[in-house]
């Protein structure tokens, strides 16, 4: 039975299963990959587990080898391409007078080829900077406009709760977030509070929601009457994380509650 394994290119990445053939991996092995656009260096993540490929499907790409100190060494030259690549790109964009946003350079394993990303309002017109590129460095350019999401996720950085980027850091896809998703947590509507770095709705929102939706069937409406041994009064909000309501008595006190001291 053949078997396969989970492999990450990047924190935060998406995870792809490559066939591994004979070799026996485990969780943190750092491999050699063969990919579409040539070989890729990447880490496991899911240790290798057997597996049936339907007749439809395609095969999985193979485990190459296992990475080498010569690996690592060609990963550091690697790195030093993708910065200079970088500055003579900014360099260019600048002399061109185009209306992007260069913010990151990848190299492939194997040198073949560069990917330039890059951020803007519309449509750019990048031939004649593609054809510079191809002149200095030779080898294949890929120029890729992605979203200000894709930015954040790929540079990293630090969140307004004092820890990094959930995008960089552990969600491999961004999910739908809506404002609905704030209101059901109780949050400031104000944008400046549930916005990320990025400027758009925070990604916390989303995987938090179904937290705050299943804890919140216990709760009582805002402006129902409610009744403990002691009080009874009207329900003006909630604090669903600490299982806390506040209730206004009759004589304007508000009084803070446990949701549990509540008779049904």
């Amino acid at each position: 039975m053949k078997k396969k394994v989970g492999v990450r290119f990047k924190p935060g990445g998406k995870i792809y299963d490559f066939d591994c053939s004979a070799f026996v991996l485990n969780k943190g092995d750092d491999v050699i990959v063969e990919t579409e656009k040539g070989l890729g260096f990447g880490s496991v993540i899911i240790a290798s587990t057997p597996y049936d490929r339907p007749a439809k499907e395609k095969p999985l790409k193979k485990v190459f080898r296992k990475a080498t100190p010569e690996d690592f060494g060609q990963l550091e030259k690697n790195r030093g391409l993708e910065e200079k690549a970088y500055e003579f790109c900014l360099n260019c964009v600048k002399e061109y007078g185009l209306k992007m946003n260069l913010f990151s350079v990848e190299s492939t394993f194997d040198t073949s080829r560069l990917t330039f990303f890059f951020t803007a309002d519309g449509r750019v017109d990048f031939r004649q900077l593609v054809k510079t590129l191809v002149k200095e460095f030779r080898v294949r350019i890929e120029m890729r406009q992605v979203g200000i999401r894709n930015q954040a996720k790929m540079c990293g950085g630090v969140g307004r709760c004092g820890r990094e980027f959930c995008c960089s850091t552990f969600l491999d896809k961004f999910e739908p977030v809506s404002i609905r998703m704030a209101k059901e947590q109780g949050l400031s509507l104000n944008p400046t509070k549930i916005s990320g770095q990025c400027g758009r709705l925070m990604c916390c929102l989303t995987y938090e929601n179904t937290v705050y939706k299943e804890l919140k069937k216990k709760f009582p409406k805002i402006g129902k009457i409610v009744n403990t041994k002691d009080i009874t009064g009207k329900v003006l909000r909630y604090n669903t994380i600490c299982n806390r309501i506040v209730v206004r008595m009759e004589d304007g006190k508000e009084v803070d509650l446990n949701v549990d001291q509540l008779i049904k």
